[in-house]
């Protein structure tokens, strides 16, 4: 990015080029951090947003832009993982939170995905977690929930084939669900959408999720805000099987005000 003193001397299109260059890099710019990267005002930076997401060169969110959305395109696990860690970490700590208040002897079922990864990372660290079950198609979620000293939880890894996202999807990860019974979902999704519902990019991992979703009695879907309005290729469920969603303070109100008319409960969490 250019510095502060010479951002105002940049053409329009220059300045929206450097935009979409640090949207590109990082998959995503909040208006603020751009405000004093550009060094020009916010009502600039917010116009050269919208007038990017006229021309499909990003997409607009509360706050920001972040990459445009693709609905078959799957970003890879070690990219996701580095974006909006403190509200991701906010989430989990909520999740976990909501996991403690069900006591020993719970069983959770986890999807793969970043955020649910933070809260496997939570699980590891748990006093009560020896008494846990956690069925899992995810890689990196096992592999924090059974390395190191902490007291570990009972895991059953799915099996499966690999997706760039590190979840085990196809039809082995399906019949592992099979006649499980879980207390909770922690549900990850690519995006949330009021039409389309959360969805994800991959075919297969949608089935997955499903399969999961079927071992739950509560689905729980843990997101950050910048997946509200992106969708990808598959639903993984109507709103109407969707119990909770805890996300963070960014969620546009719209999108409040639908989920909590929709579902039983929307948790916001401050990171």
């Amino acid at each position: 990015m250019t510095s502060p003193a010479d951002g105002a001397t940049l053409l329009a299109d220059q300045r929206q080029d450097r935009i979409v260059a640090e949207v590109t890099r990082s998959g995503g710019a909040r208006v603020s951090e751009l405000v004093t990267s550009l060094g020009v005002s916010d009502m600039t930076i917010r116009r050269d947003i919208a007038a990017l997401a006229r021309a499909g060169r990003l997409q607009r969110v509360h706050g920001g832009a972040i990459a445009p959305a693709r609905s078959a395109e799957e970003p890879p696990f070690a990219q996701k993982s580095v974006r909006r860690t403190r509200e991701k970490s906010a989430i989990a700590a909520a999740a976990l939170t909501r996991l403690t208040r069900l006591g020993p002897g719970t069983s959770i079922a986890l999807s793969a995905g970043s955020t649910t990864l933070a809260l496997a990372e939570r699980i590891a660290r748990l006093d009560i977690a020896p008494t846990l079950t956690v069925l899992t198609n995810s890689l990196p979620a096992a592999e924090v929930l059974t390395r190191g000293s902490f007291p570990r939880p009972t895991v059953i890894l799915t099996g499966g084939e690999r997706t760039p996202s590190d979840a085990l999807v196809g039809p082995v990860a399906d019949r592992a669900c099979e006649g499980m019974h879980t207390d909770v979902l922690f549900l990850g999704v690519h995006g949330m959408d009021t039409d389309a519902g959360p969805t994800t990019p991959n075919l297969r991992e949608a089935q997955t999720c499903r399969a999961l979703m079927a071992t739950a009695r509560e689905v729980v879907v843990l997101a950050d805000s910048s997946k509200w309005g992106v969708v990808g290729m598959r639903t993984l469920a109507p709103w109407s099987q969707i119990h909770t969603v805890i996300t963070d303070a960014g969620l546009p109100e719209p999108a409040r005000v639908f989920l909590t008319d929709t579902i039983d409960t929307l948790e916001i969490v401050t990171p």
